[in-house]
């Protein structure tokens, strides 16, 4: 039985990856943006789930959430599976709240990121970048392309943790909208399968991922200066950093 936190998982494919490692056994920590949140977790909850509270917009309530985190004790694994797909929370959501938690809890076994094939179009220029979410500087590509770098670099930098980054497919969630093609019930597989499974494919780091098959990224995922670049740029926006 493996212990996995997974981010963003009050609904969409963080509810559905928690409850899907619940029904094999796993010991899940669900975790929401504010506790009137937990209410639609409460199954999750009666069936032996925890759960972590902290707004991931905001720096303060990120770092109590590691503190939350890690007072539980070390994960084998973490899903950062929280997004937004646009406003002033898509950088701070998407790019420093896995920043700052993969710096500032125990490292577990596996991480695993949630990309997108939209990551593809996104931009490497860090100039002007705004992290704090005052403005927006940056579009939804640019972010995944952000965090999926991120990924690469925490493979690299630390051989010991299997990381990765996740495509799950433009899947009809409240965020993908009811129109998305993708199929819903396949949207959490591939990193709930990342975070428990002892096949060979699984025990690997550094990929990108989309339906349990390796694909290529952008080319600046695996470059080392972006990923330095990139790093530098949020240890000194938040205090914390990766080495």
């Amino acid at each position: 039985m493996s212990r996995i936190l997974i981010t963003g998982s009050s609904d969409g494919l963080g509810r559905a990856a928690a409850a899907a490692l619940l029904d094999d056994g796993h010991s899940v920590v669900v975790h929401a943006r504010a506790p009137e949140r937990l209410a639609t977790v409460r199954d999750l909850l009666d069936r032996g789930a925890q759960a972590v509270v902290g707004d991931l917009a905001k720096l303060d309530e990120v770092r109590s959430l590691a503190e939350q985190a890690n007072a539980l004790g070390r994960f084998d694994a973490v899903i950062h599976n929280a997004g937004v797909f646009s406003g002033p929370a898509l950088l701070p959501v998407n790019v420093v709240a896995p920043f700052v938690l993969t710096a500032e809890m125990e490292r577990p076994e596996r991480l695993i990121y949630l990309s997108s094939g939209m990551h593809r179009g996104g931009y490497r220029d860090l100039d002007g970048v705004d992290w704090s979410g005052a403005r927006v500087s940056r579009s939804y590509s640019d972010s995944k392309l952000f965090v999926t770098a991120l990924a690469a670099a925490v493979a690299r930098l630390w051989p010991e943790v299997y990381s990765n980054a996740v495509d799950p497919g433009w899947v009809p969630t409240r965020m993908g909208g009811p129109g998305a093609p993708g199929d819903l019930r396949l949207g959490h597989v591939t990193q709930a399968w990342l975070a428990v499974s002892d096949n060979p494919e699984a025990l690997t780091s550094g990929g990108y991922w989309h339906h349990r098959a390796t694909r290529e990224p952008h080319q600046a995922v695996h470059d080392r200066h972006f990923q330095a670049a990139l790093l530098s740029s949020l240890a000194d926006y938040t205090g914390s950093t990766i080495a």
